[in-house]
């Protein structure tokens, strides 16, 4: 069971970010888009923190967020973008649907070990 959900469809940042969150304690499960993250979530219960990019094809990062929160029903889980998107429009929708962060690429996995942490549960 994952405690951290890495959505994104290129390979290199799913590797970058989970190999990570895995040497630093995170039990992580990978989805290559928003489709796939959201069956993830419907097939772990355990995940407590989603880090998705947004741009991303058959779904969309926001709007898989979205759907966390409507369609699953899932006010719990938290959800965090990591994305080069940094706009102001987007973020208000994020902030609308329930995102709880948001950082622009590069993936800099010492700035947030220990936001992840709290967000998980883990300190």
């Amino acid at each position: 069971m994952a405690n951290v959900l890495v959505v994104d469809d290129s390979n290199t940042m799913r590797e970058i970010v989970a190999t990570f969150l895995k040497q630093n304690g995170f039990e992580v499960a990978v989805a290559t888009d928003g489709r796939d993250g959201l069956d993830q979530l419907r097939r772990d219960p355990g995940i407590r923190l989603v880090v998705s990019d947004i741009n991303m094809p058959n779904m969309d990062g926001l709007t898989m967020a979205e759907k966390i929160r409507t369609e699953l029903g899932n006010k719990e889980v938290r959800i965090v973008m990591l994305t080069t998107e940094d706009n102001a429009v987007m973020r208000s929708r994020g902030r609308e649907i329930g995102v709880t962060g948001w950082i622009v690429k590069p993936f800099n996995g010492n700035a947030v070990l220990g936001p992840f942490k709290k967000l998980c549960g883990m300190t």
